[in-house]
C-alpha cells in the first residue's frame, strides 16, 4: 500500500527520508508498529491523517488483542476504534473492560473474527448468553475460553458451547454459580474427549456426579480445579485417579469431603495437589508450636 500524500509541515532536507516514506507493508507494519504498545498507537493516530491510516491498517491485521496493554480502564470509545477493522484476531482478552462491556460491544467483534482460538472474558458481568451463542455459531476454531466470575453463564449457555465448539480444550468456569451437575455432565459427554484443562472452582452446586462423568469422558484431562466445590468428595477423586491417566494437577483446597486416601493414588503418580498430606501438615504445625524443631524431618 502506498502512503497517502500529505504536506510535511516544513522544509525537508535533501536526501532525508521521513518515517512514512518507508514501505508500509514491508517495513513499518511488520518491523515497527508490531513493537509499539497499543496505548501509544492510540496517541499516534492523532498525529496526522497519514499516521491514522497507518495505524488503522496495522490494527486491521492484529492477531492478538489484550485490552490490558491499553490500560487498566480502557474506555468504550477506545475499544471501538481499536477493533472496528480487525478481522483476523486469534486471541482476544477483554477482562479490563469488565465494568461496561456489553453484548452490543462484543458480538460484532466476534462475528468479524471467525478465526478466534482464545477468548478471555473473566469478570465481564454485563454480558449475556447471546455472546456464547455468537462464539458457538461463528468461532468454530475456539480452543480456550475464560468465563471466570461470569454469573450469567447458565446450563443452557454451556450446552450451546458444548454442541458447537468441536476443538475446545481449555475452559475456565470459576465462580459460574448457576452451573449444576447436569450442565457439567452434558459438557463432559459432548466435549470431554478433547478437554485438557477445566476450572469449576468456587461452585457449591458441583458435586461428585459431575466429577465422575468428567473422569469417565475426559481421558486427556491434565488440569482440574475444584477449589471450594463443597459437594465434591472422595468418590469423585477416586474416579479421577482411575480414569484420568494424563492428569497433572488437581486443586481441591476447601473441598472438606475429600479425604487423603482418595488423593494418595494420585500423589504416587506425581500429580500436583494443592493440599498437603496430613502428616506433613502435622509436622509443620509442630514446628510452629515449638518455634524450632531441628529433630523433625519434613521429608518423612
Amino acid at each position: 500500500m502506498e502512503p497517502p500524500m500529505e504536506p510535511s509541515g516544513g522544509e525537508q532536507e535533501p536526501g532525508a527520508v521521513r518515517l512514512l516514506d518507508l514501505p508500509w507493508e514491508d517495513v513499518l507494519l511488520p518491523h515497527v508498529l508490531n513493537r509499539v504498545p497499543l496505548r501509544q498507537l492510540l496517541r499516534l493516530q492523532r498525529v496526522s491523517r497519514a499516521f491514522r491510516a497507518l495505524v488503522q491498517l496495522h490494527l486491521a491485521g492484529l492477531r492478538r488483542f489484550d485490552a490490558a496493554q491499553v490500560g487498566p480502564q480502557i474506555p468504550r470509545a477506545a475499544l471501538t476504534r481499536l477493533l472496528r477493522d480487525a478481522e483476523g484476531l486469534q486471541e482476544l482478552v477483554l477482562a479490563p473492560c469488565h465494568e461496561w462491556l456489553s453484548d452490543e460491544d462484543l458480538v460484532p467483534v466476534l462475528s468479524r473474527n471467525p478465526q478466534l482460538r482464545s477468548v478471555a472474558l473473566a469478570g465481564c458481568g454485563q454480558l449475556s448468553r447471546r455472546v456464547l451463542g455468537a462464539l458457538a455459531e461463528g468461532c468454530p476454531r475456539l480452543q480456550r475460553l475464560s468465563l471466570a466470575h461470569c454469573d450469567w453463564v447458565d446450563g443452557l449457555a454451556l450446552r450451546g458451547l458444548a454442541d458447537r465448539c468441536p476443538v475446545l480444550e481449555e475452559l475456565d468456569l470459576t465462580a459460574c454459580r448457576q452451573l449444576k451437575d447436569e450442565a457439567i455432565v452434558y459438557l463432559a459427554q459432548r466435549r470431554g474427549a478433547g478437554l485438557r484443562s477445566l476450572s469449576l472452582a468456587v461452585n457449591a452446586n458441583v458435586g461428585d456426579a459431575a466429577v465422575q462423568e468428567l473422569a469417565r469422558n475426559c481421558p486427556q484431562l491434565e488440569h482440574l480445579d475444584l477449589t471450594g466445590c463443597l459437594r465434591v468428595g472422595s468418590d469423585g477423586v477416586r474416579t479421577l485417579a482411575e480414569y484420568c491417566p494424563a492428569l497433572r494437577s488437581l486443586r481441591v483446597r476447601h473441598c472438606h469431603h475429600v479425604a487423603e486416601p482418595s488423593l494418595s493414588r494420585l500423589r504416587k503418580r506425581g500429580v500436583d495437589i494443592d493440599v498437603e498430606p496430613p502428616l506433613h501438615q502435622a509436622l509443620v504445625l509442630l514446628q510452629d508450636m515449638a518455634g524450632f524443631a531441628p529433630f523433625v524431618n519434613l521429608q518423612v
